[in-house]
């Protein structure tokens, strides 16, 4: 049994500045931009509320896109979920998978963002 929920927006952004990026971002979303930690320096957290997914813009040298993060408590887990709904793994990076929807879309699976996944997250048997 695990859990799992929409966790991330992610900007990726290849060209320019990434904060003046966040600045754009930030205004155009009405959130504040702020450093999303000191080890992450290609990456800006747009201020939301707990019960929101988290927003971030990522410098990235791919062409620019938005994706989504889904967090699970057992990475591996949803990981091999999501394979069986016909989503394939891209790369591990760091610490989370790249995926690939069946229809095209790169998404993340990561570890939980924000602490424990509570009640709202989905859960999930083994298996399933």
């Amino acid at each position: 049994m695990h859990k799992s929920k929409l966790s991330t927006f992610v900007i990726d952004c290849q060209d320019g500045d990434i904060d003046e990026a966040a600045r754009f971002w930030s205004r155009a979303l009405g959130r504040a931009a702020g450093s999303a930690g000191p080890e992450n320096d290609t990456y800006r957290e747009l201020r939301s509320r707990r019960e929101e997914p988290m927003l971030l813009v990522q410098q990235v040298t791919h062409p620019s896109r938005i994706h989504l993060d889904i967090e699970s408590d057992d990475l591996e887990a949803e990981v091999r979920r999501l394979e069986a709904l016909g989503a394939k793994r891209i790369g591990f990076v760091k610490r989370w998978w790249v995926m690939e929807a069946p229809t095209g879309q790169r998404f993340c699976v990561v570890n939980p963002q924000r602490g424990p996944i509570g009640s709202e997250g989905n859960e999930w048997a083994d298996g399933e």
